[in-house]
């Protein structure tokens, strides 16, 4: 009995002692489908979404040809409604404007670790053009940028956009830019619009994103962005840019 209770002593110490006598976190409990777990949905080779905002509409057409995965991506998460009501949170004058946290923790919780793979870079990140954000290779989930002037520089560091504003890009250059950087992306993840609407009371927000019904172009590609014309030329921290280089 003695080497019975001797012997079960000592598997707890060794199941505890490694981790300073502290058991480790059970993993957090899902209620829903892991989306990293399934597949995105092959898009359309072009398609287009709208984008209803606290400023105004603008509409971006998606060009699969030129970034599949991240196009099937987009595609999901739209058609899924999870941009709905998620907060334009970083926006830097004269270079990007980034969004694509949930404002509800419960479901950014689900996308958080959905990675899909990187895409050759075969469009450059000009103005107007819209890209997934990053963490380092192969890191992409739910964030995109929206790029306000010509950044070239982000092409060699394997940022591939997937699509352009076409219609309403006077409407992004307006969305409120006074808090800059400031929105901490972790605080967001976890903490959600309360945290924003708390905080940045001055934010603008995406109401509403839909994929325009075929055969109902918002506006053909040919036709310049609005506002600018054509393009001349996270706890999980995701950016548009190492954070040296804001």
């Amino acid at each position: 009995m003695r080497l019975l209770l001797l012997l079960t002593g000592l598997v707890l110490m060794g199941n505890f002692g490694c981790q300073g006598s502290v058991p480790a976190p059970a993993p957090p409990v899902r209620t829903a489908p892991d989306p990293a777990a399934e597949d995105d949905p092959t898009a359309p080779q072009t398609y287009q979404v709208r984008f209803h905002t606290t400023k105004g509409d603008f509409v971006v057409e998606v060009h699969r040809d030129w970034a599949p995965r991240g196009a099937d991506r987009f595609y999901r998460l739209v058609n899924e409604g999870f941009y709905d009501n998620c907060a334009f949170f970083r926006i830097v004058p004269n270079f990007v404007v980034q969004f694509g946290i949930n404002g509800d923790p419960s479901v950014q919780d689900r996308w958080r670790d959905a990675v899909i793979l990187d895409d050759p870079v075969k469009q450059s990140n000009r103005r107007g053009t819209i890209t997934f954000a990053t963490s380092g290779p192969h890191s992409r989930t739910t964030q995109v940028f929206i790029n306000l002037a010509d950044n070239g520089r982000l092409d060699e560091m394997g940022f591939a956009p997937f699509g352009e504003v076409i219609e309403g890009m006077d409407v992004v250059d307006s969305l409120n830019a006074e808090y800059g950087e400031r929105p901490d992306q972790s605080r967001i993840q976890f903490e959600g619009n309360a945290y924003l609407k708390r905080e940045f009371p001055r934010l603008d927000y995406i109401l509403t994103a839909r994929v325009v019904a075929p055969g109902k172009p918002a506006q053909s590609s040919s036709s310049a962005a609005s506002g600018g014309g054509q393009p001349d030329g996270e706890e999980d921290g995701r950016s548009v840019s190492p954070p040296e280089a804001p």
